[in-house]
């Protein structure tokens, strides 16, 4: 098994997907237990948007990613938090709408390729060392963002008008985390890809929460989780040929489908 830690691509792809799943599971903690979990969904899907206009036009497509879906998660706190709209129908308008552009400006600018694909559904040999530097950067960015409001995300995610009237600033807090989740997702796409993404940051989550532990307990069991996911993932990825973020998604699934006979009542 420890073969394919000879090839410099294997390393890099390793060491993002480890950060990736550490950034993923934490980050989707706060969003499952929002009940908010649809949103990494519609961020992947705007990520795409993003990925599509740096291939067409030329851009970094990582980068590109990354401004589309901040701004997106943006206009959904605001639109959530402004109109008279359900989180869900929010949610489902920007997934549906995303797809839609990203697909228009690919067909138009004529860029369904390979590159393309690895966007779509991750792929190892995609990752550069300028990749794994960007994600190094601004994970530990997210990551200290996450740990330094925790108990605040916690507080606004177990009730949020409780949390209001307690003087936590809701607000500005929820275009903090839905900003932080963008990113990751953003960053998440060359490993895991942007159509897979959602299931990464949701299902180590919903596994943990199966065991009815604490708050930090199932916080760290979905840490395990992701990371146990990511790293059969990587390797049945690079035995069999496969897409990572395909390998990555059904290593999590078993993981769920384990996790909910374990527990069973």
């Amino acid at each position: 098994m420890l073969e394919m830690f000879e090839y410099d691509f294997m390393q890099r792809a390793f060491l993002a997907g480890m950060i990736i799943a550490v950034l993923a599971s934490i980050s989707g903690t706060f969003i499952v237990l929002r009940r908010y979990s649809m949103i990494s969904e519609t961020l992947a899907h705007s990520a795409l948007v993003g990925v599509a206009v740096g291939l067409v036009a030329g851009f970094n497509p990582l980068w590109m990613a990354v401004i589309v879906s901040i701004l997106a998660a943006w206009l959904i706190e605001y639109l959530r938090a402004n109109f008279s709209l359900y989180s869900d129908a929010v949610l489902a308008i920007l997934l549906s709408g995303s797809l839609a552009i990203a697909v228009i400006i690919v067909s138009l600018g004529g860029a369904f390729n390979n590159s393309l694909f690895s966007y779509l559904f991750g792929s190892i040999l995609s990752v550069s060392s300028a990749d794994v530097v960007v994600i190094s950067i601004f994970g530990t960015l997210c990551l200290s963002v996450l740990l330094l409001f925790s108990k605040e995300f916690y507080f606004i995610a177990y009730d949020e008008e409780v949390a209001k009237t307690s003087g936590i600033k809701v607000k500005l807090l929820n275009f903090l985390l839905v900003g932080i989740v963008a990113i990751i997702i953003a960053l998440s796409i060359r490993v895991v890809g942007s159509l897979l993404i959602g299931a990464l940051m949701v299902i180590p989550t919903i596994s943990a929460l199966q065991y009815r532990q604490g708050f930090v307990r199932t916080l760290l069991l979905s840490l395990f989780f992701a990371l146990v996911s990511v790293a059969s993932g990587m390797t049945l990825s690079f035995y069999f040929s496969l897409p990572s973020g395909a390998t990555i998604v059904i290593s999590v699934l078993v993981i769920f489908i384990i996790s909910l006979f374990v527990n069973k009542r």
